[in-house]
């Protein structure tokens, strides 16, 4: 199994998982991860946060206002590093592909996986009680304002990691 694949099939949909609780104490990881694993670690937890905020912006519409402001206050934030994620995401696939035409497959493929489990993890928020959810929802303005979402500070090792290797 390719490095790619792992990412997508095994670490992705986990990173969306942890992501949608977006905490600053994470599990020590045993022995020393790849860096598709961390590049999935950090790029999930912006994915989740993503899923989250469209989850709330359906199921909870009276948050949408103050999620919007605060959303567009943490993305303008983290530009860059969105960025930079982006261009380690597509320097993986473009490393797995063997020319131009499968790397244009295999980016329409692999950003299509992403959009579904960002799907599947919005699905996911949803199907919880309407209480909890709101609860979730009315949170989610702080949460990103908070020192929990600065993924430079929460994920300084992985980052680290990640920009000396590729």
């Amino acid at each position: 199994m390719t490095s790619l694949t792992l990412f997508f099939r095994l670490i992705l949909p986990i990173a969306f998982v942890a992501a949608s609780v977006c905490s600053s104490t994470r599990a020590a990881a045993q022995g020393s991860p790849s860096y598709g694993q961390q590049l999935a670690q950090v790029y999930g937890t912006y994915q989740g946060l993503l899923a989250r905020k469209e989850a709330c912006d359906e199921g909870v519409p009276a948050t949408r206002a103050a999620t919007d402001k605060s959303y567009t206050a943490w993305r303008t934030r983290h530009a860059r590093l969105i960025a930079e994620l982006d261009d380690r995401l597509a320097g993986m696939i473009r490393g797995a592909s063997k020319d131009d035409k499968e790397y244009v497959r295999n980016i329409g493929k692999y950003e299509g996986a992403m959009l579904q489990q960002r799907q599947e993890a919005k699905q996911a928020l949803l199907e919880q009680a309407r209480d909890e959810l709101q609860v979730l929802c009315q949170s989610l303005s702080r949460l990103l304002t908070s020192k929990d979402s600065d993924l430079e500070a929460v994920y300084a090792e992985e980052l680290k990691s990640i920009r000396t290797r590729r």
